[in-house]
């Protein structure tokens, strides 16, 4: 799964750790799981997830010893981009074009 694409106009880093959440779905992700997950260094995974905080598209819980990050139902998308057709794919089937 990815993330939709209403949110893969965010930053690469921002993108990437929400697909990698998206891949996880309900049983989210520690940080050391998403930093080997996401090529990128610590600091661009923690400013990453400060914006994604900050915008409710992630929510962070303890369990326990450890914290998981899960992403917001709403940012997980389809499994396939079979499921969105675009208007002129709607037209065409319409129409048997």
């Amino acid at each position: 799964m990815q993330a939709k694409p209403e949110y893969r106009d965010r930053d690469e880093t921002d993108v990437a750790v929400l697909d990698a959440l998206a891949e996880r779905g309900e049983d989210g992700m520690t940080v050391f799981e998403l930093r080997s997950s996401v090529d990128v260094d610590i600091d661009q995974l923690e400013t990453a997830l400060s914006k994604l905080k900050a915008d409710d598209l992630i929510e962070a819980t303890d369990e326990g010893e450890q914290t998981r990050i899960v992403p917001d139902s709403d940012v997980i998308g389809p499994e396939s981009d079979d499921d969105t057709d675009t208007f002129v794919d709607r037209i065409r089937e319409r129409f048997s074009l």
